[in-house]
């Protein structure tokens, strides 16, 4: 609420005074000043008026009085000292007369101090009501996490009066206090005239069809309105009750209505959070339609129909193996552009399937969450493309790049020239002494380090004389030098072979052998 005349007066740097009686709590909306013998033209009710009373006549003094009180000003102060000594006995008879609050402003007061005063209690207000909105909204968005009961019951708390969720037929949902319940059927004829969208064909608007003469009635736009969508208000002034109802909804048809009551009229900071109490139950009821796909799709999983299913990615796709963990998950939730992925969390990181068009702008959604691998076009065999996903993975985590495509890794199509039969055997057969001795993870890592010692041991975790002495038994079990290129183009092979199954090889692009 504004100041009152009272806690302005009570401001001891002021020095104000009344002159006839105790003061109302009447509100104070603006400060003006103001020596004309009728500045109503001026004014918009409200107002604590200051004046010298420079053009005040004893004659005239009851007209000006019942022009102030006509225009509905809060009160008038009149500075002593100034043009007059005291305030004229004519202007204090008028002012008790009429029931106009008079003040007396004393000389050391000036007005500029008076009108910095009342500004300074406006905007403590204003900043009151803005914060207690704030905290109130995200009451509601805490409460609405656990419920819509829960957010009706905190709703009616923070108002102070009651709170009912109803259906779109007018039954009752949620209901706080329970006694609430029993106001729902009161509520059906304002529940019929906000089934109509505003500004629909059909004549009036609702509030001008009311024949109800117990009820005065006015159809207004609550806060938080979304734009463009049919939303409207019913607001009814009972006896010792005022009650407002508010469609939930953005289409056409309403999906569910709000409705709160109170003692007192709602003020604004109450519109703004019962405004943000109506979003969150849109939003709640709008969550399904955005799921219709995806349920669509999961659907047509079980079935076996997946081409059936909307959300499915048509055509060509990708699978990107993400690091970024939850993250991911986040940004795929929070950008519509990323809406078309379908994301799942494995075990140390997150498979998003995506159309092969809209890789590259899921990639750059996602970049900063962590590396991210990049498989190449697949239109059928997703298996392999989520093993081409996590070895570009595990080679960007390596390299401490962001992103790294399949198609990037060295090596590829070697295995796609093997036949399986003949590649394992030979794989078997030139690796089987370093099993036997334990030596395959050293050499793996060896060849992965490019013959380089210290990175292999860094890799492996020993020191490097340990690895030195490793490859060195390593060497003489094989027969050969492993710093010879061609021995290390033939270990490789082998490594590879390994480490995929054979329904991998003879396809593109599954030639990486493990990770150090």
């Amino acid at each position: 609420m504004p100041p009152t005349l009272a806690s302005v007066a009570a401001l001891p740097q002021l020095g104000l005074r009344s002159l006839t009686g105790p003061l109302p709590d009447t509100a104070v909306v603006w400060v003006a000043v103001s020596e004309l013998e009728d500045p109503t033209p001026f004014l918009e009710g409200g107002e604590l008026l200051l004046t010298t009373g420079m053009r005040l006549t004893p004659a005239g003094a009851a007209g000006y009085v019942s022009r102030l009180v006509g225009r509905g000003v809060a009160g008038l102060g009149f500075a002593v000292g100034v043009i007059h000594d005291t305030v004229p006995g004519e202007l204090l008879a008028a002012a008790r007369d009429q029931g106009l609050v008079l003040l007396e402003v004393p000389r050391p007061t000036p007005f500029i101090a008076v009108g910095k005063a009342v500004s300074r209690m406006l905007a403590a207000e204003w900043y009151e009501d803005v914060t207690r909105a704030f905290r109130a909204q995200r009451e509601l968005t805490r409460a609405a996490l656990t419920g819509r009961d829960a957010l009706v019951a905190r709703l009616a708390r923070l108002l102070g009066g009651w709170a009912l969720l109803l259906d779109p037929a007018g039954g009752v949902l949620h209901a706080a206090p329970a006694s609430a319940a029993r106001r729902a059927g009161a509520l059906t004829p304002e529940l019929t005239r906000l089934r109509r969208a505003p500004g629909a064909r059909g004549g009036e608007p609702p509030a001008a069809r009311s024949t109800e003469p117990m009820a005065a009635r006015s159809t207004e736009p609550m806060a938080a309105r979304s734009t463009g969508a049919p939303s409207a208000s019913v607001a009814l002034s009972l006896p010792g009750e005022h009650i407002a109802v508010q469609r939930i909804g953005l289409g056409e048809r309403p999906r569910g209505f709000l409705a709160v009551g109170t003692d007192a009229p709602l003020p604004h900071v109450a519109h703004t959070i019962v405004g943000a109490a109506v979003a969150l139950l849109t939003l709640q009821s709008e969550a399904p339609r955005t799921g219709r796909d995806l349920r669509a799709s999961l659907a047509a999983l079980l079935l076996g129909r997946p081409a059936d299913g909307p959300a499915v990615p048509r055509g060509p796709v990708r699978v990107l193996a993400c690091a970024g963990g939850a993250a991911v998950l986040d940004v795929l939730e929070s950008d519509p552009a990323a809406g078309r992925g379908l994301a799942l969390p494995l075990d140390g990181y997150v498979a998003v399937v995506v159309p092969d068009e809209a890789s590259g702008t899921v990639e750059s959604l996602l970049a900063g969450t962590g590396p991210i691998g990049v498989s190449d076009p697949a239109a059928a065999d997703l298996p392999a493309a989520l093993r081409q996903a996590g070895d570009a993975l595990a080679a960007a985590t390596r390299s401490g790049r962001d992103v790294v495509r399949h198609s990037e890794l060295p090596g590829q199509g070697v295995l796609g020239l093997l036949d399986p039969r003949p590649a394992r055997a030979f794989a078997d057969a030139l690796l089987a002494p370093l099993r036997a001795e334990d030596l395959v993870g050293t050499v793996r890592a060896y060849i992965a380090a490019n013959g380089q010692g210290e990175a292999a041991a860094r890799a492996l975790g020993v020191h490097r004389h340990t690895l030195r002495s490793r490859m060195r038994r390593a060497a003489e079990i094989l027969g050969r030098d492993p710093d010879d290129p061609a021995v290390r183009v033939e270990l490789w092979i082998a490594l590879a072979v390994m480490s995929n199954d054979e329904s991998s090889i003879r396809h593109r692009g599954d030639s990486q052998s493990s990770a150090p």
